[in-house]
């Protein structure tokens, strides 16, 4: 495996940072599909459909093409939770990373090069919730290739992010991660981050119990 260093954002990085980010959240559509299944809302709803279908139609068959149609037809609604998280972050911040991220206050984008391409990335920038602006950054858009992972990429991201707001003087970085990621909720914790708070996004995903979570990591004192 080539070696990998970490360098800030230039231009001609666009591309390849837009495409890894989506990769890698897409990766994600899977394991939310299935974290749908195991919601007992769900399982309690497939046994309904699966019974009346019985009850009214008189055959295991057809109950039982009910509930494929109605897994089938949840596929790309439960996609849609990854598809539709990166079209508005490549139509928003990740549209234009030089203005968003190097040229604005209090915040930067770096990648990962290794064998001459990007494999990585993470950018940090103030949050977006007021109460919190001042006091913490929020580290975003983390991602690395599939094929880089386990050298340490991430953490290497992540003590970069924590640098940078330690250095200006913050109290804290926060950050946003799924109820699914479960490797980078580790990944985090590792570095410090604890979990603080859990929202879900939609009235569907509350339906599913899909949650996002909130970790944030305490820096020491200004240095």
């Amino acid at each position: 495996m080539a070696p990998y260093r970490i360098r800030l954002y230039r231009d001609e990085d666009y591309d390849a940072v837009r495409s890894l980010f989506a990769r890698g959240i897409l990766e994600h559509a899977p394991a939310i599909y299935r974290h749908m299944l195991r919601s007992t809302r769900v399982q309690l709803g497939l046994l309904a459909l699966f019974t009346a279908v019985r009850a009214v139609a008189g055959s295991w068959l057809l109950a039982l093409a009910a509930v494929a149609l109605v897994l089938a037809a949840t596929w790309p609604v439960m996609r849609s939770f990854s598809t539709s998280y990166v079209q508005e972050a490549l139509i928003t911040d990740l549209c234009d990373i030089d203005s968003c991220y190097m040229r604005a206050p209090d915040s930067c984008f770096w990648v990962v090069e290794a064998g001459g391409a990007v494999v990585g990335m993470v950018a940090v920038a103030p949050p977006q919730d007021p109460a919190q602006r001042g006091e913490a950054l929020e580290l975003k858009r983390m991602s690395v290739s599939k094929d880089h992972r386990g050298q340490g990429i991430s953490k290497a991201l992540c003590g970069e992010v924590l640098r940078f707001a330690q250095a200006r003087g913050y109290r804290a970085v926060m950050l946003y991660t799924s109820i699914v990621q479960v490797v980078a909720q580790r990944l985090y914790e590792s570095q410090g981050f604890r979990k603080v708070g859990a929202i879900s996004p939609s009235l569907l995903a509350s339906l599913v119990s899909f949650q996002i979570f909130q970790y944030r990591c305490e820096l020491p004192g200004r240095p």
